[in-house]
C-alpha cells in the first residue's frame, strides 16, 4: 500500500505495529546481549555492580575452563553430526511422504492422513519407546538419536500443502513430455520446494541441536554425547554442593567458577544457531508462506 493511499487509521495501526515489533526485538535481543557481556565479566563485579565496561573487570577464564575440557570438541562434532543427519533424514522423509499425499487420486489418502494426525496427539510414552529402541538394538548408538522422531507430521503437512499449491498444469505438461512421477518429483517438485525444505531443515536442526534429553536416556558412551549434554555435565561438575565441607574461601572460589562457566556454556551452545540463521533467512519467510495451511 502506497503512503498516499493510507488512511489515518492505517497509519495509526502501522505505527502501533512498529512499536510492538520494536518491543519484541528488545525483549529478544537484550537478554542475549546481557548473557554475552556477562560471560566476559568477573562474577563478583557482575554481582556487585552489574555490567561493567572497564577492561579490568573482564576475563576469559570461563571460556578457558570450558574449552580446556577435551570433550567439548568431540561434543560439538557429535552435535553437528546429529543435527545435520537428523534434519536431512527428516526433510527426506517429509518430502517423500508429502508428495504422494498431495495427490487427490491416491488410494487410502484420507486414512493415511488420519493415521498421521492421530500420532500428533497420542504417543506410546517414554518407557515403551525406550524398550522399543532397546529391542531394535539402537541403544547407545547414533541411530537412537537420528531415527526416533524423524517422522514429523507437522513438517509433512507443511510440505503437502506446498505441493498442493503447485499448478496442476505444470505436472500435466511434464507428463506430456514423457516424464514419470519419479522424474516429476526429482526434476520439478524438489527444485520448486527449496524454500520449504530449508525451513523444515532449520526447524529440525535447531530442535536437535538444543536437545539433550534423548541423548541422556539412550546414550551411555561419553564419546557419543552431544555438546548440550557435555556442557550440562561440565556445569554440574562445577556446581557448588551446599553439603561440602571446606573453607569459606574454597566455597566462594567454586561459586565464582560456576558462575563464569554458566554464562560461557550458554554462549557456546547458542552461537552456532545465531551464525547459521542469516544464511537461511532468505528462504525462511518464503518457505513459511508457501507451506502455510490454507483454509
Amino acid at each position: 500500500m502506497n503512503a498516499s493511499m493510507q488512511t489515518d487509521f492505517d497509519k495509526r495501526v502501522l505505527f502501533i505495529n512498529k512499536i510492538l515489533l520494536a518491543l519484541i526485538v528488545l525483549v529478544t535481543i537484550v537478554p542475549l546481549i546481557y548473557i554475552l557481556l556477562a560471560s566476559f565479566i568477573e562474577p563478583s563485579v557482575l554481582l556487585s555492580k552489574g555490567l561493567s565496561f572497564d577492561p579490568k573487570d573482564w576475563t576469559v577464564e570461563g571460556y578457558q575452563r570450558v574449552f580446556s575440557n577435551d570433550s567439548i570438541l568431540r561434543g560439538f562434532i557429535n552435535s553437528l553430526f546429529y543435527s545435520v543427519g537428523f534434519a536431512t533424514i527428516t526433510v527426506a522423509i517429509s518430502m517423500l511422504t508429502a508428495y504422494p499425499l498431495s495427490k487427490k487420486d491416491l488410494v487410502g489418502r484420507k486414512a493415511i492422513n488420519g493415521f498421521l494426525v492421530f500420532t500428533m496427539f497420542f504417543g506410546g510414552g517414554l518407557v515403551p519407546t525406550y524398550l522399543l529402541i532397546k529391542n531394535l538394538g539402537m541403544l547407545n548408538t547414533v541411530w537412537a538419536i537420528l531415527l526416533p522422531g524423524a517422522v514429523n507430521v507437522w513438517n509433512i503437512i507443511m510440505a503437502r500443502t506446498f505441493f498442493q499449491g503447485v499448478p496442476e498444469e505444470l505436472v500435466e505438461a511434464a507428463k506430456l513430455d514423457g516424464a514419470n512421477d519419479f522424474q516429476i518429483f526429482i526434476q520439478i517438485m524438489l527444485p520448486l520446494a527449496k524454500p520449504i525444505m530449508f525451513v523444515l531443515f532449520l526447524y529440525a536442526f535447531v530442535g536437535q541441536w538444543n536437545s539433550y534429553f534423548d541423548a541422556m536416556i539412550y546414550l551411555k558412551d561419553p564419546n557419543l554425547k552431544p555438546l548440550q549434554l557435555v556442557l550440562r555435565d561440565i556445569l554440574i561438575q562445577n556446581t557448588v554442593d551446599n553439603n561440602m565441607i571446606g573453607s569459606q574461601t574454597a566455597m566462594m572460589e567454586l561459586k565464582r567458577i560456576a558462575e563464569m562457566i554458566k554464562y560461557a556454556t550458554i554462549v557456546i551452545s547458542t552461537a552456532p544457531l545465531l551464525i547459521m540463521y542469516p544464511f537461511f533467512q532468505k528462504y525462511f519467510d518464503k518457505g513459511i508462506m508457501m507451506g502455510s495451511i490454507k483454509g
